[in-house]
């Protein structure tokens, strides 16, 4: 017995750890007999009686936390698993609420009965330790994320039909792509047959994991690179990349971008339009629309930085970021703002950058925003901006349309896991295919940027010059390799999470490097609708268009320009679920069950508040003051817009779980009721933030001392070195940041275009 609880399994865990994590999973979701209710659905009372361990969900909370969550702080959670395995550990993290009242009065956690365990949890939630709150977060978030993601072989989840979920957009019906039928079809259908099963892109990708390295660099070859195998070492004179590295082969481009997303896209596009060998690097993988899933789970696995799961270092900040082919643009919610003029004012005459008051500048807008077919109509709206207009409307509150980088008749909600159609116009539908058909450029998914390469010798600037890219990629055999681009320039466009680690580590020292992160903090609140009221019985809170309306009633546009606005989000169960507060397992799941009739509304706000990143796993961020407040006076809107929509019950996701009931309510438990949620201090883990837009980390500007690089996106230090994403942004932007990234890196482009010689598109 005691050699089969020290087994070890895959994960690391041990038998005793599995059934401290199986009875930690077991108590954010029981089994909770609903016998005596005869009114409820097969399928809701299926949900109520399913425990996390009875769908197996413990094992993959486990893999979930030995292998995919990269956070400096996850040891909290491999710690409190073994500690709960153990009686005395139990003690420590449980204290007398783990006793037992027969001797020896110590016990195992999975001993402790389930009320007991569910005031531990809840302890831990308000305790004064911060780690105990870290370690309440943590938990709450993977195993609840992991139990309303997971799917069966079917690609079905026991909750979903008791929830109102239906899982992938049924209207979608993934195509494995058959070659002989586009060979059967006739030449004019070959291409759109291709490009359906495919995508666009499809003859421009190459992937060393998918076939031998020779017949990669081969196609490479064709498309006019040149390329050679290394038998030694890579270590030419004028290089700084260390032996060790020894790559397999080095190929030769005018320049290379790394990341593809709306900075890299642009940037990759426009040289290769003008006649430039372009090679594009991206960490993330390639996704044709026959290849998504439109699983949650599975599309922030295979499309999101850190698997969707990223967060500061004391977990108080939950980041979404892309990391595809396509990047963010891949996986937005389609708002395509253009800078707003108070912000160009701002960074042109108090930041000195001149650009953003040309017409250069509004030029690049403008041809962004045509390149997406950028429009702010749409034929029908879904149900949680209904909510919001109409709320606003009866409220007097400003509501307006907002723009969207796809067609008025674009009615989905599955766009955050990839567009389906490719009628939501990303760098993917848009910009790298420009380089694609350009014949001038190649796209390299699932290959990791290592370094920019620099010469030791100085330029006639005294700086070193930037020579190209070592990577590292998957071969067919699982086998890492390293390859080696040489680049008369090179452009890092990886984000404004990854941009400043890749300059570090290439040895940039520029002390703005991964300081000023601005990351738009989001929070939301509540309102439940039931079927039987508006908006009509069909409509559900996962469909429809992402974002169609916006208020700018707390946005301060023409004053400070620092507010918030109010907007709607994309959550479909396991993010759901992972924002929603916990205050039992009964309670959690009478919650969950009225998932799809539930509407969210968020305030964003344009923060001054300000993070460092030195990593995506290495991430601080404090709001500022005012940040705090534009967030309450931005809460407190959203509640009174739920209730003028006519929700039933509304809320917010402060961990009390607090519940205003609408229509039963005076005026004065009403407005108690605002004030208080709005007034809840942003501290503590009390409130989830979320951000969606990171920027800022490496800022431009006009001298070295106070920005990353300079007003073409030049590096400091480095000539030739480009940066080309949201982390040049001088401050926080205020709005979907997109359209503005696209701008800046056109125009970067043209400062690039300048060094090859070529002529500026502007």
């Amino acid at each position: 017995m005691a050699n089969s609880n020290k087994t070890t399994y895959k994960n690391g865990f041990s038998k005793c750890d599995m059934e401290a994590l199986t009875a930690l999973c077991d108590t954010f979701l029981p089994s909770i007999d609903v016998s005596h209710d005869l009114q409820l659905h097969h399928s809701v009372a299926n949900f109520y009686q399913t425990s996390a361990s009875m769908s197996e969900t413990p094992p993959r909370v486990a893999e979930f936390i030995a292998e995919k969550v990269k956070h400096p702080k996850i040891f909290l959670a491999k710690l409190a698993v073994k500690m709960l395995s153990t009686w005395i550990g139990t003690f420590i993290l449980c204290g007398r609420k783990s006793l037992s009242e027969n001797f020896p009065y110590l016990q195992r956690f999975s001993r402790v009965e389930y009320l007991k365990r569910e005031e531990i949890l809840l302890s831990w939630s308000n305790s004064c330790f911060s780690l105990l709150r870290i370690l309440f977060s943590a938990l709450k978030i993977f195993i609840l994320f992991t139990f309303f993601t997971q799917v069966d072989e079917k690609e079905d989840n026991i909750s979903w039909k008791a929830i109102g979920y239906c899982g992938p957009d049924p209207d979608f019906k993934t195509r494995k792509p058959q070659y002989q039928e586009c060979e059967q079809k006739e030449e004019n259908d070959h291409k759109s047959i291709e490009e359906d099963l495919f995508g666009p892109l499809h003859k421009g990708i190459i992937n060393f994991s998918h076939q031998p390295i020779e017949k990669s660099l081969r196609k490479l070859r064709d498309s006019g690179f040149t390329t050679a195998v290394v038998s030694k070492p890579y270590s030419e004179k004028n290089t700084s990349v260390e032996s060790l590295l020894n790559p397999s082969f080095v190929v030769k481009c005018d320049a290379v971008v790394v990341g593809s997303g709306s900075g890299g896209g642009v940037v990759a596009g426009v040289l290769a339009k003008a006649g430039y060998k372009v090679l594009v690097l991206e960490k993330g993988s390639y996704l044709a629309r026959s290849n998504l899933s439109l699983l949650e789970g599975r599309a922030l696995d295979q499309m999101y930085l850190g698997n969707g799961i990223v967060a500061s270092d004391n977990m108080d900040v939950l980041f979404l970021a892309g990391s595809t082919v396509g990047g963010g643009s891949a996986v937005n919610w389609s708002a395509s703002f253009r800078t707003p003029s108070h912000v160009t004012k701002e960074w042109s005459e108090k930041h000195g950058l001149e650009l953003f008051g040309t017409k250069n500048y509004e030029n690049a807008l403008d041809v962004v925003c045509e390149k997406m077919g950028v429009q702010s109509e749409f034929d029908d709206e879904g149900f949680n901006n209904m909510v919001l207009r109409k709320g606003c409307e009866g409220l007097g509150y400003q509501v307006g349309n907002i723009p969207r980088n796809a067609p008025s008749d674009h009615y989905c909600g599955w766009c955050c896991m990839g567009c389906k159609d490719g009628r939501k116009k990303g760098t993917l539908e848009t910009w790298l295919v420009d380089l694609v058909e350009s014949k001038n450029g190649a796209i390299l998914p699932e290959c990791e940027a290592l370094k920019v390469i620099t010469t030791e010798g100085k330029t006639v600037n005294g700086r070193k010059r930037a020579t190209g890219v070592a990577f590292a990629f998957r071969n067919e055999e699982g086998e890492q390799e390293i390859g080696i681009v040489e680049a008369k320039v090179t452009v890092t466009a990886c984000g404004a999470m990854c941009t400043p680690q890749l300059l570090k580590k290439s040895g940039l020292k520029n002390k703005n490097i991964g300081k000023n992160l601005h990351v738009h903090p989001v929070v939301m609140a509540w309102g439940y609708f039931p079927e039987d009221s508006w908006p009509e019985a069909e409509k559900r809170s996962h469909k429809g268009g992402i974002m169609t309306a916006m208020s700018k009633v707390v946005s301060n546009f023409e004053t400070s320009g620092y507010g918030a606005v109010i907007q709607t989000p994309s959550l479909h169960p396991g993010l759901f679920s992972a924002v929603m507060p916990w205050v039992s397992g009964k309670d959690f799941k009478d919650r969950m069950v009225k998932y799809s009739r539930t509407a969210h509304v968020f305030a964003l706000a344009r923060d001054k508040g300000r993070g460092m990143i030195a990593s995506p796993s290495d991430i601080s961020y404090e709001l500022d003051d005012s940040d705090r407040e534009n967030l309450r006076e931005g809460i407190d809107r959203v509640l009174r817009i739920l209730a003028a929509a006519g929700a039933e019950e509304i809320g917010t996701h402060h961990r009390d779980g607090g519940v205003l009931k609408v229509k039963g309510a005076s005026r004065e438990e009403f407005e108690g009721f605002v004030e208080r949620e709005s007034m809840r201090p942003l501290r503590n883990l009390s409130t989830p933030i979320a951000s969606a837009h990171q920027m800022g980390s490496c800022r431009m500007g006009v001298d070295s001392g106070g920005s990353g690089v300079d007003p073409r996106g030049e590096t400091w230090e480095v000539e030739g070195l480009f940066v080309a994403d949201s982390s040049v942004f001088p401050t926080a932007l205020g709005v979907n940041p997109m359209v503005t990234v696209q701008a800046i890196a056109y125009c970067t482009a043209q400062s690039v275009l300048e060094i090859l010689g070529g002529k500026k598109f502007v």
